[in-house]
């Protein structure tokens, strides 16, 4: 048995035992058989002796396979030469008219049973072969071929049930890995929002505190103010890129989860109840647009600027408005900056809001502030 045996059977316990349950009621169908044809049988002692070990086995494979971390690799092995020789016994204890035309004494539903352990142990490969293994004994013991599936179907069906339960069993297991995954995904997210909440409560008070005293009082504190600033900007942007669920670019994140670490002493993010889920680059694009009119806000809006994030989920659509209350800008202005070489509001807004299909509008005027309107759809145009 292999060391992770135990980790590939855990997902498949319910069908262990649920097969044994099975197991079980094969053994009636078989024992009521073997009353049925051992008057035609020419040892008949024999064969009730073989419907006993039958039972017996059935009985012992059942409480071990019903078991956590039995070895189940070596009983499937059993199972198999277990089916294989009852099967073949049936030559000693009937003529051959008889097994030439009947099915054999361990009947053709108990040898079932062989086929369903080795699909639930290794996957559909394994059981479709299995069933092929015990289809191909069948024909031996009765020495005959008969291709008239109509007459005679036991290939097709024990093949089919190899690769159903085979199938079932990979299904389980890949269920439970997409499971602890996203379970360890949760975990970690938890982790890293309390630890972004920690950091916000300290030092991103502290920075943003250094930045404005230091605005305010002047002379070398400047410097001091703007370091501080630039630091507040950077470490906001990692804890809200540490706060996205690590998923591929397709899957589904909380808008909420990343624009939530922009809040601070002078930033209120205000957001819906409910989740906003985009795939997670059209999210963290749109975060992007929302970092730079914030950190515009830091730079330019004066040193006692107040800015308010504000969350709007419209159905198909996110609208996302940024506001400050600092001296806005002139009329022009923004057109001036972007002849100067300035990109910041042309490539870091406006053109990742256009990229993303979406809509950018902005509302100002000198000493009233500046308010930004980002309209962004939640999928990008032909995946809805």
């Amino acid at each position: 048995m292999t060391s992770n045996e135990p980790q590939r059977t855990r997902p498949t316990e319910p069908l262990w035992r649920a097969a044994q349950v099975f197991r079980l009621a094969t053994l009636v169908y078989a024992i009521g058989y073997q009353a049925y044809a051992v008057s035609e049988y020419t040892r008949p002692t024999l064969s009730w002796v073989i419907v006993a070990f039958m039972a017996v086995w059935s009985g012992l494979a059942a409480v071990v396979f019903s078991r956590k971390g039995a070895p189940r690799r070596r009983w499937v092995v059993a199972d198999m030469v277990v089916v294989v020789g009852a099967m073949a016994a049936t030559r000693l204890v009937a003529d051959q008219d008889w097994y030439s035309t009947h099915q054999s004494l361990p009947t053709t539903l108990w040898a079932t049973n062989a086929v369903i352990s080795a699909a639930i142990l290794s996957g559909p490969v394994v059981g479709t072969l299995a069933g092929l293994g015990i289809a191909v004994v069948a024909v031996v013991v009765r020495g005959t071929v008969d291709l008239d599936l109509a007459g005679d179907a036991t290939a097709p069906v024990l093949m089919s049930v190899g690769l159903a339960v085979g199938l079932a069993a990979n299904t389980a297991r890949r269920a439970h890995r997409q499971l602890e995954r996203a379970t360890r995904l949760a975990a970690a997210t938890e982790e890293r929002e309390r630890l972004g909440r920690e950091v916000h409560d300290g030092v991103l008070q502290v920075l943003a505190y250094v930045r404005r005293r230091g605005a305010e009082i002047g002379g070398p504190t400047l410097e001091l103010a703007t370091l501080a600033g630039e630091q507040e900007v950077a470490l906001r942007e990692l804890i809200s890129e540490q706060s996205a669920p690590v998923a591929g670019a397709g899957v589904d994140v909380d808008l909420r989860t990343l624009l939530r670490p922009q809040a601070g002493a002078t930033v209120s993010v205000s957001t819906p109840g409910q989740a906003v889920e985009m795939p997670r680059d059209r999210a963290a694009e749109l975060a992007a647009v929302v970092r730079t009119a914030l950190s515009n806000v830091a730079q330019h809006a004066g040193p006692n600027a107040k800015a308010y994030v504000l969350v709007e989920d419209v159905g198909d659509d996110v609208i996302v408005s940024v506001r400050d209350d600092g001296v806005g800008i002139a009329p022009g202005r923004l057109a001036e900056a972007e002849a100067e070489g300035r990109m910041g509001v042309s490539r870091s807004i406006l053109g990742r809001v256009e990229a993303l299909g979406g809509s950018a509008t902005v509302d100002t005027a000198l000493d009233e502030g500046v308010e930004w309107e980002f309209r962004v759809g939640k999928h990008a145009t032909g995946t809805r």
